[in-house]
């Protein structure tokens, strides 16, 4: 029997592909997982009917990674706007049920700034979302600061979500057991330290100084930087380094989301480490099914209050939804 707290149920990292973006990716991009790429394309009967199944009420949409972070701008900066249309058509034949963050075309860091703004005021969008690396670079480099700027004058999020390490990184660190357990190159490990790192790198970048109004979004419950939160902020403050408040900017800039981590242990360290409003749900359909995160969301031993919080609330107020 579904659980499922008493309260609507708000999902952020809910992925979708368009034909037209996954054609373009290198065939060897994604793993052929089964039933995925039915779930994927639809953004109608299937989803809907899962939805509800799971006891789901809204997911914000995102382009699977890498978007179209490994395309040229001559491709990218088009390509992108046409798959922003097509999301906000789909979202307009079910606009209770369904939000969207846009997919930028990083190679152009200011046609992404532009994209970004025309995809909010016009399109109703409530951010964007990142995908790891872009071109191998990470995305705290300057170059990519006129995106946050934009950002910051929209007040949207932007969601910052994993995809593959670099080649090199996969070689160096992975590779020996990659064949076995393919997975430690993404969700089991891969991802978190590379989202983590660019989080980290962020805030680092001193950008929050000349953008300090922009925030962002973490997935998988901040990619295991409340547990290090502590140590971090600890070791980069020792004697003789410039100062930096890292464990107060994190909790300041940045929300979490709970997908595809239904851990208890997990939850109430986040919320010891920066409360319950910065904790929104996710699931990371279609990678993770709707009713697990939703069962455990309802039986997790926190006060109904927070619950009302993280399912919604705090998604409700930081997206105006």
């Amino acid at each position: 029997m579904l659980q499922k707290p008493h309260c609507p149920v708000i999902a952020l990292e809910e992925h979708y592909g368009d034909p037209e973006l996954m054609a373009a990716w290198d065939p060897g991009e994604r793993a052929p997982v089964p039933g995925l790429n039915e779930r994927m394309a639809d953004l109608a009967e299937l989803r809907l009917r899962e939805m509800d199944e799971g006891g789901v009420d809204i997911q914000v949409l995102s382009h699977a990674a890498p978007a179209t972070q490994k395309l040229g701008a001559d491709v990218a900066v088009a390509l992108a706007r046409r798959v922003n249309d097509r999301l906000a058509a789909a979202i307009a034949v079910h606009p209770s049920r369904f939000a969207g963050f846009a997919t930028l075309p990083t190679a152009d860091p200011a046609a992404s700034a532009d994209e970004l703004a025309r995809c909010v005021e016009k399109l109703g969008f409530k951010g964007a979302m990142l995908h790891g690396l872009a071109h191998g670079v990470f995305l705290d480099d300057r170059r990519y600061w006129p995106i946050y700027a934009r950002a910051e004058a929209l007040d949207v999020p932007v969601y910052l979500h994993p995809s593959l390490p670099h080649r090199a990184v996969i070689d160096a660190y992975y590779k020996d057991y990659v064949k076995d357990y393919p997975a430690i190159t993404s969700a089991a490990w891969g991802f978190g330290v590379e989202t983590g790192t660019l989080a980290v790198r962020l805030i680092l970048s001193r950008i929050f100084e000349q953008h300090p109004r922009l925030k962002f979004i973490l997935g998988h419950f901040g990619e295991m930087l409340p547990f290090f939160l502590w140590r971090i902020d600890f070791s980069l403050n020792r004697p003789g380094r410039p100062p930096i408040p890292f464990r107060d900017l994190f909790c300041r800039h940045f929300h979490v989301t709970t997908s595809g981590n239904f851990s208890d242990s997990t939850l109430l360290c986040t919320m010891m480490e920066m409360g319950a409003d910065r904790i929104m749900f996710s699931v990371d359909y279609p990678f993770v099914a709707n009713k697990p995160g939703v069962d455990w969301l309802a039986r997790t031993p926190i006060a109904d209050e927070d619950r009302a919080k993280i399912a919604s609330g705090n998604a409700k107020k930081l997206l105006r939804l």
